[in-house]
């Protein structure tokens, strides 16, 4: 594991890796030992990626991956609320650097318009996990896998699109992580500040 130092706003310590099987996985290992709130586990390449009731994402080289420990002291009761404001993050950081025209499929994905299929294709998927007690949450996980530049399989060709494909060429992914972390920390804010 090789520790690396990015100037991701409110982000802590950043911890990136080649390859792994999922960046919630070594998250929750990290979490479960103490590691500080506002990590990020950065991964190249997955060979487990999932996402919700373990369904698998496809995680070549070339998409973002990334998995966030965080540390909220709002009630765990309003954990479940959380995932539409990340996808909300996911969605206003590709808007705002690409002008795509993007829609949330609650809970936990982004989808964007493909002008040439005229469809709505999966460009993000979210999965969030969590160990809380009674009234406190220790700790929250939220791993994003955003399809960047990122070849996709085939199989998924009528439902899945990448940020190359809708802009026709290959974008920085550092650029990408920092609009999403933009958002991400804004919306995360929000709803840490807000009652209900």
């Amino acid at each position: 594991m090789e520790e690396i130092t990015l100037p991701l706003q409110a982000v802590q310590k950043v911890i990136g890796l080649e390859l792994t099987d999922s960046t919630n996985n070594v998250a929750k290992e990290l979490a479960q030992d103490g590691q500080e709130a506002n990590t990020l586990v950065l991964a190249c390449r997955q060979t487990g990626g999932r996402g919700q009731f373990d369904r698998t994402f496809s995680s070549e080289e070339g998409g973002v991956y990334f998995s966030l420990i965080l540390r909220p002291t709002v009630h765990p009761r309003r954990n479940s609320s959380f995932s539409i404001k990340v996808a909300q993050a996911v969605s206003g950081a590709l808007e705002d650097l690409f002008e795509m025209k993007t829609k949330i499929k609650a809970p936990n994905d982004v989808l964007a318009w493909e002008p040439k299929t005229k469809k709505w294709k999966k460009i993000c998927g979210i999965l969030i996990e969590t160990s809380a007690k009674e009234d406190k949450t220790d700790w929250m996980v939220v791993g994003v896998g955003l399809n960047v530049n990122n070849r996709l399989p085939a199989s998924l060709k009528d439902t899945a699109v990448s940020v190359k494909q809708l802009v026709g060429q290959e974008v920085l992914k550092e650029i990408v992580l920092e609009a999403v972390l933009e958002h991400f920390w804004r919306r995360y804010s929000e709803w840490e500040r807000s009652v209900c």
